[in-house]
């Protein structure tokens, strides 16, 4: 079927709507319409999707994709037939009904592409049906999502994923393409073998993700406000991680009763009311869900602006699996974990509880490698994909780190002290034990070895405990230093070790803290123009996924209303070209977000009121993410007084960023109010509405509600 298109790009534009592939996935699609077999890692957000969904459009015949959770089948399902494409699922929701009509669709060759557990697979009820497509529809392909689930050695062993083998037997000639996330090279090799995978190409792709910000803060005192305000200066949709069911829904109803709507997901509570607060969240009728690790795989909503540690995690792996649920569209997102050390004691007190003291072990290893990434002063980034055994060379200007970075300096005589000693004690000990040996510690373990003996005992009095850990830290963050893997994280020495020994490699380290002013940003006003327009595009965009029960992002993603409002198409050809847009979409949507456009372009060119130059200041720090009242605070004015200019710029169609001032629940009440007694009188509505509603809210409301008048005018 590629014959019809001139290159892969034309059928990536044609089926999806892009104009260019992600890195890697050419070369992966090229494969798979090789027939080859392939092993396919590639980190949450990177387009994992598109490698098989394409290759099933351009090849004859059905392509099997086996996925382990219903969620992730629906939303894929959801995608795939909003570009017009032929898709489904079959799975334990559908009644009997539905399911034959189904049948019947793949059987008349009307489906490309059909979602399916490995338990239905496999299933001996099952396994005419699947003959019937074969031999008469035929099978292009059979995609394994989630593939580390076949390993003992991965994170979410099922054991049904080992019966897929039985698929390999009795369909030899079916090629199949197994895809993750994350994958040690155990784990890769595990599943090579148990899916009999023949000589299959291996795409392994970086972990990085350059849309991520890292951010680290120390846990205050009254750490809920703390994440509160947080979340007040993040727009978009969130997670908030917990460490317990208890704090998961303590937090979310804190946060609904200030104004922040959230819901909790934790195992403790029902398959109905946790497929309920999923859904109520996948289609933005919440914006934060509060969840345990429960809240995982299959999570597939791509505009997930922040997510948030509340609690540290277990291990930097399932940190690292979590924080990427932010940005999964490739535009930016921030993960902010919160830190202290109580919540260290409650995870020390969780591991002391397992009956295997080598589970134990390894626990307290993976606890310490995230207390490493939380204290550590090297490029966050760096400490991520060096757990990944994957090399960075930091300064990646997207972390607290580097953003605010501390003065470096030349340890290069310390490193040598530190590494001279850890090898003088034979590559046997973890780094609490070099530091007693070469600050000269009493302690009896010294003497048992006989380490007071040793040239390095005593040399490094001069440094406290905790400038040696930083400098140990610094050095295994920057792959100087090595350490085994079993729980013990005995320090080894490896080829940069021998260099910095042999005086051939110097060691520069982040030292302390170096804060920086915060810089005045320049009002921009037709960056300005473009976020108002954006709003409107998303409230579109919220109505059309509602009338159609999908999540918004199913019908654009935020990146494509992001290109509609700074490029503001005037007619079809134009919008065709935005990255996003396909003939399908094109044609279903393309009237209703023209129209939208073109009326703000119309409205744009009215003459309309200046802000004063005060309320210019007041919108600069709003920009800038101050709240009302650190507004308020920076310029010397009243609260009600910074209310009343963001008011007045909302009324000018100012980028005001008015979902984060109100939140949507007293929007809409307040606007009820506005319909049935009008704008003129703020005191009339604070009277109907009662207490529970400030003069503050009604009167930012009110100006957003003229401004939307003004425009339908």
């Amino acid at each position: 079927m590629i014959s019809r298109f001139s290159s892969l790009e034309a059928a990536l534009k044609h089926f999806f709507g892009y104009d260019r592939f992600r890195v890697g996935q050419k070369q992966i699609i090229q494969d798979a319409i090789a027939e080859r077999d392939l092993l396919i890692i590639m980190p949450t957000g990177g387009g994992k999707s598109l490698c098989f969904q394409l290759p099933a459009l351009l090849k004859s015949g059905l392509t099997i994709v086996v996925s382990p959770l219903i969620a992730l089948m629906q939303d894929q399902v959801d995608g795939l037939q909003d570009n017009g494409i032929g898709a489904t699922f079959l799975n334990s929701t559908l009644t009997y009904e539905q399911e034959r009509s189904r049948q019947q669709a793949i059987l008349e060759a009307k489906i490309k592409l059909l979602y399916i557990a490995p338990e239905r697979l496999l299933n001996s009820r099952f396994a005419g049906f699947l003959a019937n497509i074969v031999n008469n529809v035929g099978v292009s392909a059979i995609a394994i999502d989630e593939a580390h689930c076949v390993s003992e050695w991965g994170h979410d062993f099922r054991p049904e994923y080992r019966q897929l083998k039985q698929l390999r037997r009795q369909y030899p000639q079916i090629p199949i393409l197994a895809l993750t996330a994350t994958a040690t090279k155990r784990v890769q090799e595990d599943i090579i073998e148990q899916l009999e995978l023949r000589q299959p190409s291996i795409h392994l792709a970086s972990f990085n993700r350059p849309n991520l910000h890292y951010e680290v803060k120390t846990k205050e005192k009254n750490s809920y406000y703390q994440l509160l305000k947080e979340i007040r200066q993040h727009s978009g949709s969130g997670i908030v991680y917990c460490l317990s069911r208890r704090r998961v829904e303590e937090v979310a109803l804190k946060l609904r009763n200030d104004d922040i709507y959230a819901l909790p997901y934790h195992a403790g509570m029902s398959d109905r009311d946790r497929s309920e607060n999923q859904t109520r969240f996948l289609r933005d009728d919440v914006r934060v869900i509060v969840a345990t690790i429960a809240f995982g795989m299959g999570i597939n909503k791509p505009d997930v602006r922040f997510v948030f540690h509340y609690d540290i995690p277990k291990s930097l792996e399932s940190f690292y699996q979590e924080s990427g649920r932010a940005g999964r569209d490739g535009e930016i997102a921030k993960s902010i974990l919160f830190f202290n050390f109580g919540d260290i004691k409650k995870i020390d007190y969780l591991i002391e509880q397992k009956p295997d003291p080598k589970e134990q072990r390894i626990a307290h290893q993976q606890l310490n490698q995230v207390i490493d990434y939380a204290e550590g002063n090297d490029c966050r980034r760096t400490i991520i994909l060096r757990y990944f055994g994957e090399r960075f060379n930091g300064n990646c200007g997207k972390c607290d780190n580097c953003l605010n970075p501390k003065p470096v300096e030349d340890w290069t005589i310390e490193a040598q002290k530190f590494l001279s000693c850890v090898a003088r004690c034979r590559e046997r000990f973890g780094m609490a034990h070099i530091i007693d040996v070469i600050r000269g510690s009493k302690k009896q373990k010294i003497y048992k070895y006989g380490h007071h003996l040793l040239s390095t005992y005593s040399i490094g009095k001069d440094k406290s405990v905790a400038e040696w850990k930083m400098l140990g830290r610094s050095l295994l963050h920057q792959g100087l230093l090595g350490e085994t893997n079993d729980g013990y994280r005995i320090l080894r020495l490896n080829k940069r070790s021998w260099e910095i020994l042999r005086k051939q490699r110097s060691v520069k380290i982040a030292v302390s803290n170096q804060h920086k002013s915060r810089g005045d940003t320049v009002y921009n006003p037709r960056q300005g123009e473009a976020e108002v327009l954006y709003e409107k595009l998303k409230v579109l965009r919220k109505q059309i996924a509602d009338l159609q029960s999908v999540p918004p992002y199913v019908i654009f993603a935020d990146s494509s209303l992001k290109l509609m409002a700074q490029l503001q198409p005037k007619n079809y050809n134009e919008f065709a070209k935005i990255s996003g847009v396909n003939e399908y979409k094109l044609q279903q949507y393309g009237d209703k977000f023209l129209s939208v456009i073109q009326d703000f372009v119309r409205s744009q060119e009215l003459p309309k009121p200046l802000p004063s130059k005060s309320q210019m200041q007041t919108l600069q720090l709003h920009q800038q993410g101050l709240t009302v009242t650190e507004i308020a605070q920076e310029r010397g004015f009243a609260v009600s007084t910074i209310c009343t200019h963001l008011s007045e710029l909302l009324e000018m169609n100012q980028p005001v960023a008015f979902n984060k001032l109100v939140a949507a629940d007293i929007q809409k009440i307040i606007l009820e109010a506005i319909n049935k007694h009008g704008d003129k009188s703020l005191k009339t509505l604070k009277e109907a509405l009662g207490e529970s509603y400030s003069y503050n809210e009604i009167k930012l409301v009110v100006g957003w509600w003229r401004s939307q008048r003004k425009d339908e005018g």
